[in-house]
Protein backbone atom coordinates (compact mmCIF):
# COMPACT_ATOMS: atom_id res chain seq x y z
CA UNK A 1 0.00 0.00 0.00
CA UNK A 2 0.91 3.43 -0.58
CA UNK A 3 2.38 4.78 2.49
CA UNK A 4 4.92 2.73 5.20
CA UNK A 5 4.66 -0.84 6.21
CA UNK A 6 3.09 -1.32 9.20
CA UNK A 7 4.78 0.20 12.04
CA UNK A 8 7.26 -2.88 14.44
CA UNK A 9 4.26 -2.35 17.02
CA UNK A 10 1.33 -3.72 14.63
CA UNK A 11 0.01 -0.53 14.98
CA UNK A 12 -2.17 0.91 11.37
CA UNK A 13 -0.44 3.56 10.10
CA UNK A 14 -3.05 5.59 8.35
CA UNK A 15 -4.67 7.06 11.85
CA UNK A 16 -3.00 8.96 14.33
CA UNK A 17 -3.17 8.53 18.07
CA UNK A 18 -6.75 10.06 18.30
CA UNK A 19 -8.16 7.31 16.11
CA UNK A 20 -8.50 10.01 13.13
CA UNK A 21 -7.34 9.27 9.26
CA UNK A 22 -4.28 10.66 8.55
CA UNK A 23 -2.64 10.64 5.18
CA UNK A 24 1.05 9.11 6.25
CA UNK A 25 3.75 11.55 6.40
CA UNK A 26 6.80 10.47 4.07
CA UNK A 27 8.75 13.92 4.06
CA UNK A 28 11.62 12.30 6.08
CA UNK A 29 11.77 9.13 4.20
CA UNK A 30 14.61 8.67 1.11
CA UNK A 31 13.38 8.11 -2.55
CA UNK A 32 13.74 4.92 -3.58
CA UNK A 33 13.60 2.80 -6.97
CA UNK A 34 9.91 1.19 -6.31
CA UNK A 35 8.54 -0.93 -8.42
CA UNK A 36 5.17 -3.36 -7.64
CA UNK A 37 3.09 -6.48 -10.27
CA UNK A 38 -0.38 -6.97 -9.56
CA UNK A 39 -2.78 -9.73 -11.28
CA UNK A 40 -6.22 -10.74 -11.88
CA UNK A 41 -8.70 -12.23 -13.75
CA UNK A 42 -11.86 -12.26 -15.31
CA UNK A 43 -14.05 -15.03 -16.41
CA UNK A 44 -16.64 -15.19 -18.96
CA UNK A 45 -18.83 -17.26 -21.07
CA UNK A 46 -17.86 -18.78 -24.39
CA UNK A 47 -19.92 -15.73 -26.33
CA UNK A 48 -17.88 -13.00 -24.49
CA UNK A 49 -14.73 -14.80 -24.45
CA UNK A 50 -14.67 -15.17 -28.45
CA UNK A 51 -15.71 -11.55 -29.07
CA UNK A 52 -12.43 -10.74 -26.94
CA UNK A 53 -10.11 -13.09 -28.80
CA UNK A 54 -11.14 -12.46 -32.31
CA UNK A 55 -11.83 -8.93 -31.75
CA UNK A 56 -15.83 -8.96 -32.81
CA UNK A 57 -16.73 -7.44 -29.43
CA UNK A 58 -19.44 -4.63 -30.45
CA UNK A 59 -17.65 -1.68 -28.45
CA UNK A 60 -14.31 -2.47 -30.39
CA UNK A 61 -10.96 -3.76 -29.30
CA UNK A 62 -11.15 -4.53 -25.64
CA UNK A 63 -8.08 -5.45 -24.30
CA UNK A 64 -6.57 -2.26 -26.35
CA UNK A 65 -8.99 0.06 -24.15
CA UNK A 66 -8.50 -2.02 -20.95
CA UNK A 67 -5.03 -1.72 -21.07
CA UNK A 68 -5.35 2.31 -21.49
CA UNK A 69 -7.84 2.58 -18.83
CA UNK A 70 -5.47 0.12 -16.30
CA UNK A 71 -2.69 2.73 -16.97
CA UNK A 72 -4.44 5.57 -16.48
CA UNK A 73 -6.33 4.64 -13.32
CA UNK A 74 -2.79 3.44 -12.16
CA UNK A 75 -1.38 6.83 -12.35
CA UNK A 76 -4.90 8.50 -11.13
CA UNK A 77 -4.59 6.00 -7.66
CA UNK A 78 -4.19 8.83 -5.30
CA UNK A 79 -7.44 10.23 -6.68
CA UNK A 80 -9.46 7.25 -5.99
CA UNK A 81 -7.86 5.97 -2.51
CA UNK A 82 -8.10 8.65 -0.49
CA UNK A 83 -4.65 8.52 1.31
CA UNK A 84 -2.36 7.96 -1.32
CA UNK A 85 -0.28 9.90 -1.90
CA UNK A 86 0.00 11.37 -5.90
CA UNK A 87 3.14 9.65 -7.99
CA UNK A 88 4.77 10.19 -10.91
CA UNK A 89 5.63 6.84 -12.29
CA UNK A 90 9.17 6.30 -14.58
CA UNK A 91 7.02 3.36 -16.56
CA UNK A 92 3.87 1.63 -16.08
CA UNK A 93 2.22 -1.60 -18.36
CA UNK A 94 -0.94 -3.20 -18.13
CA UNK A 95 -0.49 -6.69 -20.14
CA UNK A 96 -2.96 -10.15 -20.59
CA UNK A 97 -3.05 -13.24 -20.97
CA UNK A 98 -5.45 -15.31 -22.49
CA UNK A 99 -6.88 -18.83 -20.82
CA UNK A 100 -8.95 -20.58 -23.35
CA UNK A 101 -9.70 -23.40 -21.19
CA UNK A 102 -11.11 -21.19 -18.44
CA UNK A 103 -13.07 -18.36 -21.09
CA UNK A 104 -10.87 -16.24 -18.29
CA UNK A 105 -8.60 -13.14 -19.04
CA UNK A 106 -5.55 -12.23 -16.60
CA UNK A 107 -4.52 -8.71 -16.63
CA UNK A 108 -1.10 -8.23 -14.90
CA UNK A 109 -0.22 -4.09 -14.35
CA UNK A 110 3.47 -3.21 -13.38
CA UNK A 111 4.42 0.06 -12.22
CA UNK A 112 8.20 1.35 -11.12
CA UNK A 113 8.87 4.76 -10.02
CA UNK A 114 11.55 6.49 -8.12
CA UNK A 115 9.63 7.76 -4.75
CA UNK A 116 9.00 7.88 -0.85
CA UNK A 117 6.33 6.06 -1.40
CA UNK A 118 3.94 4.16 -3.45
CA UNK A 119 3.86 1.59 -6.44
CA UNK A 120 1.30 -1.36 -4.51
CA UNK A 121 -1.73 0.56 -4.65
CA UNK A 122 -0.77 1.61 -8.14
CA UNK A 123 -0.60 -1.56 -9.53
CA UNK A 124 -3.68 -2.91 -7.41
CA UNK A 125 -5.45 0.06 -9.34
CA UNK A 126 -4.04 -0.60 -12.37
CA UNK A 127 -5.24 -4.43 -12.74
CA UNK A 128 -8.95 -3.60 -10.93
CA UNK A 129 -9.98 -0.67 -13.96
CA UNK A 130 -8.26 -2.87 -16.64
CA UNK A 131 -10.62 -5.79 -15.56
CA UNK A 132 -13.58 -3.71 -15.00
CA UNK A 133 -13.25 -2.11 -18.80
CA UNK A 134 -13.52 -5.75 -19.77
CA UNK A 135 -16.54 -6.47 -18.02
CA UNK A 136 -18.12 -2.92 -19.04
CA UNK A 137 -17.56 -3.89 -22.83
CA UNK A 138 -18.56 -7.00 -22.69
CA UNK A 139 -21.68 -7.21 -20.51
CA UNK A 140 -23.71 -7.17 -23.18
CA UNK A 141 -22.72 -10.52 -24.45
CA UNK A 142 -22.31 -11.71 -20.04
CA UNK A 143 -23.65 -9.99 -17.16
CA UNK A 144 -22.49 -13.08 -15.20
CA UNK A 145 -18.97 -12.13 -15.61
CA UNK A 146 -16.60 -12.65 -12.43
CA UNK A 147 -13.73 -10.54 -11.27
CA UNK A 148 -11.66 -12.37 -9.15
CA UNK A 149 -8.28 -13.39 -7.42
CA UNK A 150 -6.81 -9.47 -7.43
CA UNK A 151 -3.12 -9.72 -5.67
CA UNK A 152 -0.19 -8.31 -5.41
CA UNK A 153 2.42 -10.33 -7.05
CA UNK A 154 5.42 -8.77 -6.22
CA UNK A 155 6.91 -5.50 -4.84
CA UNK A 156 10.67 -4.19 -4.29
CA UNK A 157 11.95 -1.01 -2.98
CA UNK A 158 11.06 0.91 0.16
CA UNK A 159 11.73 0.30 4.20
CA UNK A 160 9.54 -3.14 3.80
CA UNK A 161 12.01 -4.18 0.87
CA UNK A 162 11.11 -7.13 -1.34
CA UNK A 163 7.92 -8.97 -1.18
CA UNK A 164 7.27 -12.17 -3.43
CA UNK A 165 3.38 -13.63 -3.14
Amino acid sequence: MSGNAAPADGALNHFDKHGNAVMVDVGEKSVTTRSAAAAGEIVMNDAAFNAIVTGTAKKGDVLGVARIAGIMAAKKTAHIIPLCHSLNFDACSVDFNINAGRNAVEARCEVSLSAKTGAEMEALTGVSAALLTIYDMCKAVDRAMVINNIRLLEKSGGKSGHYVS
